[in-house]
């Protein structure tokens, strides 16, 4: 049924788009690719299900993926980009310092799990199927919604409406003359960064949650699809990865349902060439991009 694939595609994109956002978030303010944030993704969901495993309840878990996320991005930015940041060569080196974070990301929980897939214990969530207008819901699907709508609407009203989210606003348009008028950007990279590594810890728990698998490789593909989201998006636009993400997962979950599994890349990539030739900068690109968009 077209409506129930439509709504299954809708809840796997707030995941992209959360996970997309970070990426965004981190592009639009420095101008830079976090490539270790595929690392943070996964190491976020690792940490919930440590949790969840030591007999404290899920949502413990999920502040603890989301903190330890914010804080992993903020050591990958202290220790990979602020260097750089000093000699002026932040560009070809943040994606070589990043990629030797995530590998480490990688490596680390390889050795900590033994390379083996782990799972969240059976009882961690209930499984309850509602029937709502001929479509069927699970109970997690109605989490996954909701984490993500709420987790959206809070940096949404962050950006636009606390005194912090101005100045990174202000860094992203001119981080010059926010210098001048007093703004400290080593404060706003750490706010950017924080945000970003919570967002993709939380991603890594709900997709955890989803599939009830977790393994040390599972930020890679999600890495390579967050960048796909970027693009379309428009690079810098929040509002761009959000829909983008809901756009991309639309198209997946279709794809996966009604073609054969070899042509659901073929399908997705042909997509995102035919939008990109309309539409070259994304689907809320503005030339010269790069500077962060907020949500209005």
């Amino acid at each position: 049924m077209l409506a129930q694939q439509l709504l299954n595609g809708i809840v796997v994109g707030g995941v992209y788009a959360l996970f997309a956002i970070g990426l965004t978030l981190v592009f639009g303010v420095h101008r830079i690719l976090n490539l270790a944030h595929g690392g943070i993704f996964m190491l976020g969901a690792f940490a919930a299900l440590y949790v969840v495993e030591a007999g404290m309840p899920l949502w413990l878990g999920f502040v603890a993926a989301t903190v330890i996320g914010g804080l992993l991005s903020v050591l990958v930015e202290f220790v990979c980009f602020r260097p750089l940041r000093r000699t002026g060569d932040e560009e070809f080196g943040a994606i070589i310092s990043s990629i030797g974070a995530n590998l480490i990301f990688v490596t680390l929980a390889q050795q900590i799990s033994q390379t083996r897939v782990m799972r969240f214990p059976f009882d961690t969530f209930p499984v309850e199927i509602y029937r709502f207008m001929g479509l069927r819901v699970s109970a997690l699907q109605l989490l996954m919604t909701a984490c993500a709508v709420v987790l959206v609407v809070a940096l949404t009203w962050y950006l636009r409406r606390t005194q912090s989210g101005r100045q990174i606003r202000t860094v992203a348009a001119n981080e010059r003359a926010a210098t001048l008028v007093g703004i400290n950007p080593n404060m706003v990279y750490f706010q950017t960064f924080f945000v970003a590594g919570s967002l993709a810890g939380a991603a890594g728990v709900l997709v955890g949650l989803a599939f009830n698998s977790i393994h040390f490789m599972m930020g890679e593909s999600f890495l390579l699809r967050g960048f796909i989201v970027l693009i379309l998006g428009g690079l810098g636009s929040i509002p761009g990865a959000l829909v983008a993400g809901l756009l991309f997962g639309v198209i997946q979950t279709i794809s996966f349902a009604y073609l054969p599994t070899q042509l659901s890349d073929i399908i997705i990539f042909t997509s995102l060439f035919v939008i990109l030739m309309v539409r070259p900068t994304g689907l809320f690109g503005r030339d010269g991009a790069g500077t962060m968009r907020s949500a209005r």
